[in-house]
């Protein structure tokens, strides 16, 4: 059993966890049955608030419990969540064994998510025409001290600056540029784990000095805007963007919410969608950047995007249409995995149209 898998067991034993856990069904007639497959070490697909309840009758399964032999609760389809493929490979390798026993259809299959690792998307990306990859190497934290930093970057054809993350952590957590032999002592110290990602930094910055992020979301094939963030830091996110603050932001985000295609060029979507057909995920998504050339520079793909509802506030009022349709989107992906075998009756179709 590895380290993994031990910690699971021991923190299961402590929380007296079991493997499933059933969601309450508050609709009304046969719902559409979603088993979830999620691991209890994070690294998890946030797609809990596209399952309406009203909708969707979800058990989830939390692999690492999984006991072979165990017999799997009725389900109509299933979501694979474990969508971190640099640090769940192994609760990945357990969903593959559970899907061995079901005939319904998988989302997120274990095998796509498994491509997604960043240093294996960097270099099978790299080939798509006007996309830049950075480079990725994974190193131990014993091979990475300031005396060893120039023999490490040249070793990667990498210099400074460069990213430096820890595997596994998301929205900005554990991520840093290095820029000097300091910034690396100081980043040994507070970054956790035995092994580190160095990351090319890839410079998306404008002539005005401002950082840009897209996020796209794949479903079902088809590509969807998420959000612009403008930010005057190299780190952009949307929550730390501080968006609220300047209109004229938010009215490059409406734009983008509006009218993607036009905003990004021909050439852009086209790179777009064949990093959709190279990462072939029923659920999944890019962050990204452009330069001066106008080529995407890719930070993420994979399938761990969240989506996430805009606050109450008027100001965000231009993106409630665009959220909405990612939520009817994800819905209609899933009703429509079952419909060829189970078509809905028109009671429950006219509850896919209300929500």
């Amino acid at each position: 059993m590895g380290e993994a898998s031990t910690a699971a067991a021991h923190l299961a034993k402590a929380l007296e966890l079991r493997a499933f856990v059933s969601l309450p069904y508050r609709g009304q007639g046969k719902p559409i049955r979603v088993l979830l497959l999620q691991s209890i070490l994070a690294g998890n697909v946030l797609i809990h608030r596209f399952l309406d309840d009203h909708i969707f009758a979800v058990n989830i399964l939390l692999v690492e419990f999984w006991e072979p032999g165990t017999a799997l609760p009725e389900h109509d389809l299933v979501f694979n969540a474990i969508g971190d493929a640099d640090t769940r490979r192994e609760a990945l390798t357990v969903a593959e064994r559970i899907l061995a026993g079901t005939t319904a259809p998988v989302l997120n299959t274990p095998a796509a998510v498994r491509a997604t690792s960043r240093a294996w998307n960097a270099r099978r990306l790299s080939n798509i025409a006007g996309v830049r990859t950075p480079v990725v190497a994974q190193v131990s934290r014993q091979d990475l001290g300031v005396d060893s930093l120039d023999e490490v970057l040249l070793r990667n054809r990498l210099s400074l600056p460069i990213l430096l993350r820890a595997p596994g952590f998301h929205m900005g957590q554990h991520f840093v540029r290095i820029t000097s032999h300091n910034d690396l002592a100081s980043a040994l110290e507070q970054l956790p784990g035995d092994n580190l990602l160095l990351i090319e930094h890839l410079d998306g910055r404008a002539a005005a000095g401002l950082y840009r992020k897209y996020r796209v979301l794949f479903l079902d094939g088809q590509i969807y805007p998420v959000h612009l963030a403008v930010s005057d830091h190299w780190k952009v996110h949307y929550f730390s963007a501080e968006m609220s603050l300047h209109a004229e932001r938010r009215a490059e985000d409406k734009y983008f919410l509006a009218d993607m295609p036009v905003m990004l060029g021909q050439s852009v979507m086209a790179a777009l969608e064949r990093i959709e057909r190279t990462l072939a995920l029923d659920y999944g998504g890019v962050d990204f950047g452009l330069n001066v050339a106008g080529e995407l520079l890719l930070y993420e793909a994979n399938a761990n995007m969240a989506v996430l509802r805009p606050d109450p506030d008027s100001a965000w009022d231009y993106r409630r249409p665009a959220v909405d349709r990612l939520f009817r989107a994800f819905q209609d992906m899933l009703r429509n995995k079952i419909l060829p075998a189970n078509p809905l009756p028109a009671q429950r179709r006219a509850l896919f149209a209300r929500h």
